[in-house]
C-alpha cells in the first residue's frame, strides 16, 4: 500500500439486542447482540467509557510534565501525563484538558494544539481519548486544587523528551498517553513540525462537542 492514503471510516453493524448487566459510578458495561458478515449473530462485551483527555505539558527546556500515580488494576505506579475524564456529555475537551492541568500539575498554558486522537482499546471498551499538546507553562497562582484518593500520593515531575522515548522503547513506560503522547510529538517534530498540528477546537468525531 506504498503511497495510498489509509483512514479510519465509521462503520455500525445491525445490533438485534442490548443489555446493560453492570453500571458503575463512571462506566458501565454493555453487551451487545452483533450481526456478523455472514448473518450469525455474536455477544460483544464492552466497556462504555464517557471519554477521556490527555495534556502532553512541554516547557521551555524540552522537558514533559508527568506525574507518578498507583493504578490499582495493573499494580503498578505508573509515570502519565495529566489525563481525565469527560464529565460532562458535550464538554468542550480543551476546556476539560485546561482543568486536568490546573488541577494536577497547577500549572496553565498559552498555546494548545491537538496532538492525537485514539481509542484506547476498541477491542473491549469504546473509550475515546484527546490527546493535547500544551506549550508556554507558567504556574497558576492561587491555592493548590484539594486531592483525594490515589492522587493524593501523587508525584509531580518534568522529564525530557529523550529520556521519555528512551524509558517507552526500553519498556520502562507503559501509560497509554503517555507513551502515544510522546512519540507522536517525536512524530510531529520529524514531519511537518508542531505549528502544523491541529487546532485546540478541531473537530472531534468520537466525542462531539460545542464550542
Amino acid at each position: 500500500m506504498t503511497g495510498t492514503t489509509i483512514k479510519d471510516t465509521p462503520e455500525e453493524w445491525e445490533v438485534r439486542a442490548t443489555r446493560t448487566p453492570f453500571v458503575g459510578n463512571k462506566t458501565s458495561v454493555r453487551t451487545d447482540d452483533v450481526v456478523m458478515p455472514d448473518g450469525t449473530v455474536v455477544h460483544r462485551d464492552y466497556q462504555v467509557h464517557p471519554g477521556s483527555v490527555a495534556v502532553l505539558a512541554l516547557d521551555d527546556a524540552d522537558r514533559v510534565l508527568v506525574l507518578r500515580q498507583y493504578r490499582h488494576p495493573v499494580r503498578h505506579k505508573l509515570w502519565e501525563i495529566p489525563a481525565g475524564l469527560l464529565d460532562v456529555p458535550g464538554e468542550n475537551p480543551l476546556r476539560a484538558a485546561q482543568r486536568e492541568l490546573y488541577e494536577e500539575a497547577h500549572v496553565k498554558a498559552e498555546d494548545w494544539r491537538v496532538l492525537t486522537d485514539v481509542y484506547t482499546t476498541a477491542g473491549g471498551c469504546d473509550e475515546a481519548v484527546r490527546i493535547f499538546l500544551a506549550r508556554g507553562l507558567s504556574e497558576v497562582e492561587g491555592d493548590r486544587f484539594e486531592v483525594e484518593d490515589e492522587e493524593a500520593d501523587m508525584e509531580l515531575a518534568r522529564v525530557s523528551v529523550t529520556d521519555l522515548v528512551r524509558g517507552v522503547l526500553a519498556g520502562e513506560l507503559h501509560n497509554n498517553c503517555l507513551v502515544v503522547g510522546v512519540l507522536s510529538l517525536v512524530a510531529a517534530r520529524n514531519g511537518d513540525g508542531l505549528d502544523a498540528l491541529r487546532p485546540a477546537g478541531a473537530p472531534w468525531p468520537a466525542r462531539p462537542f460545542e464550542a
